[in-house]
Protein backbone atom coordinates (compact mmCIF):
# COMPACT_ATOMS: atom_id res chain seq x y z
CA UNK A 1 0.00 0.00 0.00
CA UNK A 2 2.83 2.35 0.77
CA UNK A 3 4.75 2.02 -2.31
CA UNK A 4 1.36 2.55 -4.41
CA UNK A 5 0.58 5.49 -2.52
CA UNK A 6 3.87 7.24 -3.02
CA UNK A 7 3.96 6.38 -6.59
CA UNK A 8 0.71 7.65 -7.13
CA UNK A 9 1.79 10.97 -4.96
CA UNK A 10 4.60 11.04 -7.53
CA UNK A 11 2.70 10.46 -10.99
CA UNK A 12 0.06 13.22 -9.62
CA UNK A 13 3.01 15.79 -9.60
CA UNK A 14 4.71 14.87 -12.54
CA UNK A 15 1.38 15.57 -14.31
CA UNK A 16 1.36 19.08 -12.56
CA UNK A 17 5.05 19.81 -13.03
CA UNK A 18 3.75 19.38 -16.49
CA UNK A 19 1.04 22.37 -16.45
CA UNK A 20 3.72 23.93 -13.92
CA UNK A 21 7.33 24.20 -14.18
CA UNK A 22 10.18 23.39 -11.36
CA UNK A 23 11.36 26.77 -12.09
CA UNK A 24 8.33 28.29 -11.66
CA UNK A 25 7.66 26.47 -8.36
CA UNK A 26 10.84 27.24 -7.14
CA UNK A 27 10.40 30.86 -7.76
CA UNK A 28 7.02 30.68 -5.84
CA UNK A 29 8.65 28.88 -2.94
CA UNK A 30 11.25 31.75 -2.63
CA UNK A 31 8.88 34.73 -2.68
CA UNK A 32 6.57 33.34 0.33
CA UNK A 33 7.60 35.18 3.67
CA UNK A 34 9.22 32.58 6.04
CA UNK A 35 7.76 29.72 7.97
CA UNK A 36 6.71 29.83 10.81
CA UNK A 37 9.44 27.94 13.35
CA UNK A 38 7.38 24.79 14.46
CA UNK A 39 9.91 23.23 16.75
CA UNK A 40 9.54 26.19 19.06
CA UNK A 41 5.99 26.07 18.88
CA UNK A 42 5.78 22.10 19.26
CA UNK A 43 8.52 22.25 22.11
CA UNK A 44 7.88 19.97 25.18
CA UNK A 45 6.07 21.85 27.68
CA UNK A 46 3.79 21.00 30.59
CA UNK A 47 0.93 19.88 28.96
CA UNK A 48 0.38 17.94 25.64
CA UNK A 49 0.54 19.22 22.17
CA UNK A 50 -2.27 18.63 19.85
CA UNK A 51 -1.54 18.84 15.64
CA UNK A 52 -4.92 18.85 14.18
CA UNK A 53 -5.37 17.26 11.02
CA UNK A 54 -7.38 17.91 7.80
CA UNK A 55 -8.84 14.44 6.03
CA UNK A 56 -11.69 13.52 4.17
CA UNK A 57 -10.68 10.11 4.07
CA UNK A 58 -8.54 7.02 4.26
CA UNK A 59 -7.92 3.88 2.64
CA UNK A 60 -8.36 2.32 6.55
CA UNK A 61 -11.31 3.74 6.96
CA UNK A 62 -12.99 5.00 3.40
CA UNK A 63 -14.62 8.31 3.50
CA UNK A 64 -14.90 10.57 6.98
CA UNK A 65 -16.32 14.03 6.25
CA UNK A 66 -16.79 15.72 3.29
CA UNK A 67 -15.03 18.96 4.93
CA UNK A 68 -16.47 21.45 2.57
CA UNK A 69 -14.71 24.18 4.16
CA UNK A 70 -10.53 23.58 4.87
CA UNK A 71 -10.52 26.92 6.30
CA UNK A 72 -13.51 27.07 8.34
CA UNK A 73 -12.20 23.63 9.79
CA UNK A 74 -8.88 25.15 10.55
CA UNK A 75 -10.09 28.00 12.56
CA UNK A 76 -12.58 25.98 14.63
CA UNK A 77 -9.01 23.83 15.33
CA UNK A 78 -7.24 27.23 16.31
CA UNK A 79 -9.95 28.10 18.48
CA UNK A 80 -9.93 24.95 20.11
CA UNK A 81 -6.10 25.33 21.11
CA UNK A 82 -4.48 22.99 18.47
CA UNK A 83 -0.42 24.06 18.10
CA UNK A 84 -0.11 23.12 14.34
CA UNK A 85 -2.62 21.92 11.86
CA UNK A 86 -1.62 18.75 9.00
CA UNK A 87 -3.37 19.00 5.69
CA UNK A 88 -3.27 15.95 3.99
CA UNK A 89 -2.73 16.97 -0.16
CA UNK A 90 -3.02 13.19 -1.23
CA UNK A 91 -6.25 13.20 -3.52
CA UNK A 92 -6.19 9.36 -4.56
CA UNK A 93 -7.38 7.84 -1.69
CA UNK A 94 -7.39 11.27 1.01
CA UNK A 95 -9.28 13.39 -0.89
CA UNK A 96 -6.88 16.20 -0.36
CA UNK A 97 -5.01 18.66 -2.16
CA UNK A 98 -2.84 21.37 -2.47
CA UNK A 99 -5.68 24.04 -2.96
CA UNK A 100 -6.97 22.82 0.51
CA UNK A 101 -3.45 23.77 2.05
CA UNK A 102 -3.07 27.15 0.61
CA UNK A 103 -6.95 27.70 1.68
CA UNK A 104 -5.79 26.99 5.68
CA UNK A 105 -2.92 28.75 5.42
CA UNK A 106 -4.70 32.16 4.32
CA UNK A 107 -7.31 31.18 7.36
CA UNK A 108 -4.82 30.71 10.48
CA UNK A 109 -1.77 31.77 12.12
CA UNK A 110 -0.53 28.33 13.05
CA UNK A 111 2.56 26.19 11.37
CA UNK A 112 1.12 24.36 8.73
CA UNK A 113 2.05 20.55 7.87
CA UNK A 114 2.16 19.02 4.09
CA UNK A 115 1.25 15.80 4.98
CA UNK A 116 1.52 13.43 1.71
CA UNK A 117 3.85 11.00 0.19
CA UNK A 118 6.59 12.97 -0.42
CA UNK A 119 9.48 11.82 -2.51
CA UNK A 120 10.71 14.12 -5.03
CA UNK A 121 12.32 17.86 -4.60
CA UNK A 122 9.27 19.22 -6.61
CA UNK A 123 7.01 18.08 -3.77
CA UNK A 124 9.20 20.03 -1.33
CA UNK A 125 9.16 22.88 -3.05
CA UNK A 126 5.25 22.74 -3.59
CA UNK A 127 4.72 22.46 -0.03
CA UNK A 128 6.53 26.02 0.08
CA UNK A 129 4.95 27.50 -2.19
CA UNK A 130 1.72 26.32 -1.09
CA UNK A 131 2.65 27.60 2.31
CA UNK A 132 3.68 25.04 4.09
CA UNK A 133 5.52 25.17 7.33
CA UNK A 134 6.41 21.58 7.66
CA UNK A 135 6.77 18.27 5.31
CA UNK A 136 6.22 14.93 6.11
CA UNK A 137 8.63 12.52 5.71
CA UNK A 138 7.76 8.89 5.86
CA UNK A 139 11.22 6.89 6.53
CA UNK A 140 9.69 3.73 5.17
CA UNK A 141 9.03 5.15 1.95
CA UNK A 142 12.29 6.77 0.85
CA UNK A 143 15.75 5.12 0.73
CA UNK A 144 18.58 6.70 2.59
CA UNK A 145 20.30 9.41 -0.18
CA UNK A 146 16.62 10.48 -0.88
CA UNK A 147 15.78 11.08 3.00
CA UNK A 148 18.58 12.90 3.18
CA UNK A 149 18.26 14.59 0.02
CA UNK A 150 14.80 15.68 1.30
CA UNK A 151 15.42 16.31 4.78
CA UNK A 152 17.69 18.96 3.95
CA UNK A 153 16.19 20.62 1.13
CA UNK A 154 13.13 21.39 3.26
CA UNK A 155 15.25 22.97 5.84
CA UNK A 156 17.26 25.06 3.52
CA UNK A 157 13.74 26.28 2.82
CA UNK A 158 13.00 27.10 6.32
CA UNK A 159 10.67 24.53 6.83
CA UNK A 160 10.42 21.43 9.66
CA UNK A 161 10.76 18.10 8.45
CA UNK A 162 8.25 15.77 10.78
CA UNK A 163 10.00 12.54 10.04
CA UNK A 164 7.78 9.21 11.00
CA UNK A 165 8.68 6.24 11.54
CA UNK A 166 8.02 2.57 12.41
CA UNK A 167 10.34 0.73 13.86
CA UNK A 168 13.35 0.58 15.98
CA UNK A 169 15.64 0.76 12.56
CA UNK A 170 13.40 3.59 11.47
CA UNK A 171 13.80 5.92 14.42
CA UNK A 172 17.82 4.90 13.84
CA UNK A 173 17.49 6.49 10.68
CA UNK A 174 15.39 9.19 11.55
CA UNK A 175 17.94 10.41 14.13
CA UNK A 176 21.58 9.58 11.69
CA UNK A 177 19.23 12.75 9.75
CA UNK A 178 19.59 14.97 13.14
CA UNK A 179 15.48 15.42 13.01
CA UNK A 180 14.57 17.30 16.10
CA UNK A 181 10.71 16.56 15.45
CA UNK A 182 9.89 12.25 14.91
CA UNK A 183 6.73 10.70 14.71
CA UNK A 184 6.12 7.19 15.31
CA UNK A 185 3.16 5.99 13.59
CA UNK A 186 0.61 3.51 15.50
CA UNK A 187 -0.66 2.43 11.48
CA UNK A 188 1.72 0.77 9.60
CA UNK A 189 1.23 2.41 6.28
CA UNK A 190 2.75 -0.89 4.13
CA UNK A 191 -0.77 -3.31 5.64
CA UNK A 192 -2.66 -0.71 7.16
CA UNK A 193 -2.42 -2.39 10.57
CA UNK A 194 -3.12 -0.37 13.71
CA UNK A 195 -0.30 -1.10 16.68
CA UNK A 196 -1.72 0.96 20.21
CA UNK A 197 1.21 -0.34 22.24
CA UNK A 198 3.87 1.00 19.20
CA UNK A 199 4.50 4.56 20.88
CA UNK A 200 5.30 3.19 24.16
CA UNK A 201 7.72 0.32 22.93
CA UNK A 202 9.55 2.96 21.25
CA UNK A 203 9.58 6.12 23.56
CA UNK A 204 13.07 5.63 25.27
CA UNK A 205 14.53 5.08 21.69
CA UNK A 206 14.05 8.75 20.69
CA UNK A 207 17.27 10.93 20.54
CA UNK A 208 18.20 12.89 23.34
CA UNK A 209 16.37 16.51 22.43
CA UNK A 210 13.76 15.12 19.68
CA UNK A 211 10.51 16.73 19.89
CA UNK A 212 8.42 13.16 20.06
CA UNK A 213 4.85 12.49 18.11
CA UNK A 214 2.86 10.20 18.33
CA UNK A 215 0.34 9.66 15.53
CA UNK A 216 -2.34 7.54 14.75
CA UNK A 217 -5.33 5.22 17.28
CA UNK A 218 -6.68 8.50 19.04
CA UNK A 219 -10.32 8.28 19.74
CA UNK A 220 -10.68 10.08 23.40
CA UNK A 221 -8.68 11.72 25.63
CA UNK A 222 -8.11 8.37 27.37
CA UNK A 223 -6.14 7.62 24.30
CA UNK A 224 -4.19 11.28 24.53
CA UNK A 225 -3.58 10.61 28.52
CA UNK A 226 -1.69 7.04 27.25
CA UNK A 227 0.26 8.65 24.85
CA UNK A 228 1.14 11.85 27.15
CA UNK A 229 2.20 8.86 29.91
CA UNK A 230 4.79 7.06 27.69
CA UNK A 231 6.52 10.32 26.83
CA UNK A 232 4.69 11.69 23.96
CA UNK A 233 5.12 15.35 23.67
CA UNK A 234 2.79 15.91 20.88
CA UNK A 235 -0.10 13.87 19.13
CA UNK A 236 -1.38 13.97 15.55
CA UNK A 237 -5.13 13.62 15.73
CA UNK A 238 -7.32 13.79 12.34
CA UNK A 239 -10.13 11.24 12.37
CA UNK A 240 -11.68 11.98 15.75
CA UNK A 241 -11.44 15.72 15.42
CA UNK A 242 -12.88 15.14 12.00
CA UNK A 243 -15.95 13.43 12.66
CA UNK A 244 -16.91 14.93 16.00
CA UNK A 245 -16.70 18.04 17.31
CA UNK A 246 -13.18 19.74 16.59
CA UNK A 247 -13.58 22.53 19.42
CA UNK A 248 -15.00 20.11 22.32
CA UNK A 249 -12.64 17.55 21.65
CA UNK A 250 -9.94 19.18 21.22
CA UNK A 251 -10.51 21.27 24.42
CA UNK A 252 -10.78 17.38 25.98
CA UNK A 253 -7.73 16.17 24.17
CA UNK A 254 -5.55 19.33 25.99
CA UNK A 255 -7.30 18.52 29.17
CA UNK A 256 -4.98 15.15 30.05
Amino acid sequence: MLSELTANAVADAEARRAARPLVDVEHEALLRPAAIDALEVLRPADHVKVIAEIKRSSPSRGSLAPIADPAALARSYELGGASAISVLTEGRKFGGSLADLESVRAAVALPVLRKDFISTPYQVFEARAAGADLVLLIVAALDDATLRELFDLIVDLGMTPLVETHSADELERAAALGARLIGVNARDLSTFDLDRDLFGRLADRFPEGAVRVAESAVQSAADVARYRAAGADVVLVGEALVTGDPVANLRAFLAV
